[in-house]
């Protein structure tokens, strides 16, 4: 049964339709007369290739029934880029986040990818992160053969998300109709020599794919295996913050401390998917999909920990130098501070297994019925662990150092000035070189009370191990029924279940050196069979390190470890479940009819969701003084109407109007959710002036609701040509926002410490629902094949688009809020040649300030204010296919630049650009490799 629009007619590429969109000046009758012979020239030429996916992305594009844009691979594992969330970004309207240097969280239109949902062949996928939004570097796009976003909704959909949803999808052999064998590896290097001794700057990535049909094409099974191994260095700025200064009676802005570090990193992932798909007979068709991820991030860290404002030492007056226009102290020395040199490692490791049954059957000639089940959980684990080296036991141990930092006036971070040689294995030892180890549980297992020499000195690292596990479970039931009443010719309707459980699991350990004595402290010299070597620091000015196996020592018995729960309820009530169960029914209806002469077809329909969430928790409550964790189990449920429409008015065969209505929501983060409430004793104020803090999730959220309007005009000139405008405006509603209260904690003891604290008032922090605004933008989009021109440019061409964006929205008092991930300006640009079987291309990605997410301390997700960037990533290649060379037929070569202008990473800490929260230079990436196609 086809269930397509009738009446579009054929597609029949004018030359007109490419002067209108490119050349406005050029009048009718010149290119009038060469139209149908150039029409004809190029229907006549078969493209392969990157052009080859353009075409496909197009003909995605045109012939959808909202507004959506694509990504078409010609063969599994030939993706336009390395990485799906590096091809979305390309899109129009689209941009990514990069996380440890690479392309990982989406935004669509100015939202975050919070309010986008992800789905994998039409299903819903769990996440690895603490919320809902996908980090893509998991999903290999070796695997997958296209990803198409819809921008406007429909009520089939069955993901929601105000920004849009983001559909991955895998080949389908049986449309494929013929076997392929291919093979694609690639050698990868990065542009930095290791920053660490036992870091790694090359690597590698291989596909195998299978694809064939069986049983007189009745059967259709693909295969696909990828395997990589991705090397990714880093010089990274990082500052605990901009605390203020008295200078000459004044108050400026200082540097408080800074931990400046070098990464060396291995992304390790394996990746096998299978699609196995039958057509017995006309009427069943039926398919099975699955998916294996196998996922490690491995991340060696070395670094010196540098207090400065918020350190031992006497900052010199007579150093202070001011930025007067920003009353910032650019520059400064401070005399007699300990640091603290590091040793980190961090591993992030998570394992994907996704599997999904489709079957449909058409009862008759009209009617199908469609059925739909999926099942999607990940694991993640993270083990990161901080090992501590000075050049003695605590605050007062050890030689102090006569430290100073200069800002240049760039956003690069700061240089220092030292005297000691932080290389000597002598002078820098293992051991706590400041007294870090305020807990009770510490001090009470090695028998230190206040006043003792090594009071809150037991700590010599920490070792982070907070695990996550989300499974999420759907089906479907669903029928599509062609009719004639009136303007509709299709009608859908069905009803679906998802149930969703994540769980999040916080667990830290206090680490001491199992030579530590509390009579007499002690550091450890690093024992020759873990000595590394050094790690340069001298993009910050400290010289060499020493690096060491931390690791090892960690796992050969050096250090003790004391549950950090034993000191308070943190990792307690940073521990939480959620479930979410979501019943939904819709009904859609397609119609098809004529206005003014000219073709209107679209859809209407509504979507209703009921939903029903539960959160299980721990929950800070004052018991006899104390702070205790008490358990908590809150439920909620709520329900959704969500109308949406899409209308296509068809000029002519090239040129369409689109409009597009609908009312749409994005749930709440899933870490937002969570039951559990916590009450920490801070050592500032906050700026209500209270240091005792209760902050924790609200299991009684309901999602973020939008009214959007779309309109757009598209006008495809050619097969591989288009250009494309669109408006687009959203209401929004019920939006997410931090509530305030206080809290009376008189005679409660801090749970870190059991001491009754001089302050007792508490600031209560938590997300609800209230307050809302506007989004509203545009998009210019355009792909350009220079043939259109003339022949002897016939391979050349170009792809870009042009976003804009701005909002007014207000939070719940009244003041103004910046959406996460909303860049004023996004603009995107591809400049390709390929032809007679030489590729280039090269491109561009750019994005205006924005705020971000990235993570704190304890891997709790923060947001950050992160300065624009422009990308550049280009590559050459040759396909043998086209040499007429028979042994070499299927071979193709390529070599690939990324990041080739070395853009770095930036965050501030506030609205002075000197104030520089982050700063991460990754270097660039090349690959090189080859594809081969039986």
């Amino acid at each position: 049964m086809s269930l397509s629009n009738k009446g579009r007619g054929a597609f029949r590429p004018t030359l007109l339709s490419v002067a209108i969109a490119a050349t406005a000046s050029v009048s009718l009758p010149v290119l009038a007369a060469d139209d149908e012979a150039a029409s004809a020239a190029l229907e006549e030429v078969t493209v392969t290739g990157f052009r080859k996916s353009v075409m496909d992305s197009i003909s995605t594009k045109r012939d959808a029934k909202a507004v959506v844009e694509a990504i078409s691979a010609e063969d599994i594992g030939k993706l336009p880029d390395s990485s799906i969330a590096e091809a979305i970004s390309r899109l129009p309207g689209l941009t990514s986040q990069r996380l440890d240097g690479r392309s990982s969280r989406v935004s669509i239109r100015g939202f975050g990818e919070n309010e986008s949902a992800t789905t994998f062949n039409g299903r819903e996928q769990v996440s690895i992160g603490d919320n809902r939004g996908v980090e893509f570097d998991l999903y290999p796009s070796e695997i997958m053969s296209g990803v198409t976003v819809y921008k406007t909704p429909q009520a089939s959909l069955e993901a929601e998300g105000i920004a849009g949803v983001i559909d991955m999808q895998t080949v389908k052999p049986l449309e494929r109709g013929e076997r392929v064998i291919q093979v694609n590896t690639q050698y990868e290097m990065t542009s930095f020599d290791k920053l660490n001794p036992d870091g790694e700057d090359q690597g590698h990535r291989a596909t195998i794919s299978y694809i064939d049909q069986f049983a007189d094409d009745k059967i259709g099974v693909a295969f696909a295996y990828n395997t990589m191994s991705s090397p990714n260095q880093e010089e990274r700025w990082n500052t605990w913050g901009y605390p203020e200064f008295t200078y000459e009676g004044q108050n400026y802005s200082i540097l408080g401390g800074a931990k400046p570090f070098v990464r060396s990193s291995v992304l390790d992932r394996d990746s096998a998917m299978l699609v196995v798909e039958a057509k017995p007979n006309e009427k069943l068709h039926t398919t099975f999909d699955a998916l294996y991820v196998d996922f490690s991030d491995e991340k060696i860290l070395r670094g010196i920990e540098i207090p400065f404002a918020w350190g031992q030492g006497s900052i010199s007056q007579d150093s202070a130098v001011v930025d007067p226009a920003t009353g910032f102290i650019t520059s400064a020395t401070t005399e007699g501070q300990r640091v603290v040199v590091r040793n980190d490692l961090e591993t992030r490791a998570a394992e994907l297994k996704s599997f999904g049954f489709n079957t449909k059957y058409d009862f008759s000639d009209s009617l199908q019925l469609e059925f739909d089940a999926s099942h999607s959980a990940v694991k993640r684990d993270i083990w990161s662990f901080e090992s501590y080296s000075g050049t003695g036991r605590g605050d007062s141990e050890g030689e102090a150092d006569n430290l100073g930092y200069v800002f240049d006036g760039s956003n690069t971070g700061a240089k220092f000035s030292h005297e000691l040689d932080y290389s000597d294995w002598n002078l820098i030892q293992m051991g706590g070189p400041l007294s870090w180890g305020a807990s009770a549980a510490l001090n009470g297992k090695y028998g230190l009370e206040e006043g003792d020499q090594y009071y809150n000195s037991a700590q010599d690292g920490f070792l982070n191990a907070p695990e996550i596990d989300d499974e999420l479970t759907s089906l479907k039931l669903a029928a599509t029924q062609m009719v004639e009443v009136g303007i509709v010719n299709e009608i859908s309707y069905g009803v679906s279940y998802r149930d969703r459980e994540k769980r999040k699991k916080s667990k830290g350990y206090y680490m001491t050196l199992d030579i530590f004595d509390p009579e007499t402290g002690g550091m450890l010299v690093v024992p020759e069979q873990y000595r590394l070597g050094t790690a340069s620091l001298d993009f910050i000015g400290m010289g060499d390190m020493i690096a060491y196996d931390a690791e090892a020592m960690l796992k050969d018995g050096y250090y003790n470890l004391t549950d950090e729960a034993l000191t308070g309820i943190q990792h307690l009530t940073k521990s939480w479940f959620v479930n979410e169960s979501v019943t939904a029914a819709f009904a859609q209806a397609d119609f098809e009819t004529e206005v003014a002469g000219l073709q209107l077809t679209g859809n209407a329909g509504l979507r209703y969701v009921y939903t029903d969430q539960q959160s299980e928790g721990f929950a800070g409550q004052v018991v006899d003084g104390l702070v205790v964790a008490e358990p908590t189990d809150i439920s909620h449920d709520y329900s959704n109407f969500l109308p949406s429409l899409n209308l296509a008015l068809a000029i002519d065969d090239q040129q369409t109007v689109r409009f597009g209505a609908a009312k749409t929501i994005s749930r709440a983060r899933l870490d937002e959710m969570n039951a559990s409430v916590e009450m920490t004793l801070n050592p500032t104020p906050d700026e209500n002036g209270n240091f005792w803090k209760i902050s924790g999730g609200n299991p009684l959220l309901e999602p973020k609701e939008a009214v959007g309007l779309d309109l757009s005009y598209e006008n495809y000139f050619s097969d591989e040509g288009y250009f494309s405008v669109a408006v687009f405006w959203k209401d929004l509603d019920s939006w997410h926002f931090d509530g305030s209260y206080e809290v009376d904690l008189t005679g409660v003891a801090d749970p870190a410490t059991g001491t009754i604290p001089e302050t007792s008032t508490a600031t209560g922090t938590g997300k609800v629902n209230g307050g809302g605004g506007t989004l509203q933008g545009y998009e210019v989009s355009v792909a350009l094949p220079f043939n259109l021109f003339s022949e002897s440019l016939d391979g050349f061409g170009l792809l870009a688009s042009h976003t804009g964006v701005s909002s007014d929205v207000e939070d719940i008092n009244g003041n103004e809020y910046d959406l996460p991930g909303l860049s004023k300006r996004i603009e995107t640009f591809t400049f390709y040649y390929e032809n007679h079987g030489f590729q280039a291309r090269t491109s561009m990605r750019r994005r205006s300030d924005f705020k971000g997410e990235v993570y704190g301390i304890g891997f709790d997700s923060q947001q950050v204010d992160v300065l624009g960037e422009t990308i550049w990533d280009a590559q050459i290649g040759y396909d043998f296919s086209e040499a007429g060379i028979s042994g070499l037929e299927g071979l193709s070569v390529f070599l690939q630049g990324q990041n080739l202008t070395d853009e770095p990473f930036t965050t501030l800490s506030g609205d002075n650009d000197l104030q520089v929260r982050d700063y991460q230079s990754y270097g660039k990436t090349y690959l090189l490799g080859f594809s081969y196609k039986l």
